[in-house]
């Protein structure tokens, strides 16, 4: 958000048309939009614009999205949403996998577009809200999760992880015990039917996984298989 309080949202797509379907259902929402053609401008535009979201097609020259995905992600966990023309559930979970939030495919309506950008960044402003009120921060043993400022640290180390890991990490932490089906964190977390189904919930898992578990913690998310996933404490793991 910029001074003036305007969401500001990057448009990435080497299609000049899908910034023209885009640009007046930003502007009605009072979005400041900012404009990419290929990869390399778009790494500049998601350092200097600082943007809130970032709305990415997966092929563009220089860098494909997912390419400028995993550069992002090293440094910052701005919700993205990805673009694609290929409805391939390989494509979605691999987008997944380089950090993407949310998938949509080609050809889209800008008005879901817009719904699921408001969706994202609503979550962000009421995790934001409940961390202001004391609410939104969990510490067990070496793990730190802060949903607020959506920030996790391990062995006091930030660790870069996506607003949807965050909030995975969040809402499993907060119920230590409790079973939560793929279909439940897909509710809680997304809020919306996600197109890449269930498998996100998994590839989410395993990002997490990859992150934040390892030998030596007194805590761990495990698999109810045929269910769902828990996270386990102390003498329970």
């Amino acid at each position: 958000m910029d001074e003036h309080g305007e969401i500001r949202v990057l448009v990435a797509d080497d299609d000049p048309n899908v910034h023209q379907m885009l640009s007046p259902y930003c502007k009605r929402e009072g979005y400041k939009m900012f404009n990419a053609y290929d990869g390399l401008q778009t790494l500049r535009q998601a350092r200097d614009a600082n943007p809130d979201m970032i709305i990415l097609d997966i092929v563009m020259p220089g860098k494909d999205g997912l390419e400028v995905c995993r550069e992002i992600r090293k440094t910052s966990n701005v919700p993205i949403i990805m673009l694609s023309a290929r409805d391939e559930e390989f494509d979605r979970l691999l987008g997944l996998e380089m950090g993407a939030d949310d998938y949509v495919t080609k050809p889209f309506s800008p008005r879901e577009v817009v719904a699921r950008v408001k969706t994202v960044l609503r979550r962000v402003h009421e995790k934001r809200e409940t961390s202001e009120s004391g609410g939104a921060r969990i510490v067990i043993d070496n793990l730190d999760v802060d949903v607020g400022s959506y920030i996790i640290r391990l062995d006091g180390e930030v660790i870069p992880c996506t607003p949807r890991e965050i909030d995975i990490v969040w809402t499993l932490a907060n119920s230590p015990g409790m079973v939560f089906s793929r279909e439940n964190l897909l509710k809680n977390i997304w809020g919306y039917d996600f197109s890449g189904g269930t498998r996100a919930v998994d590839s989410h898992i395993k990002r997490i996984r990859a992150k934040l578990c390892k030998e030596g913690n007194k805590w761990g998310i495990s698999t109810v298989w045929g269910v769902g996933y828990r996270f386990e404490k102390n003498g329970d793991i």
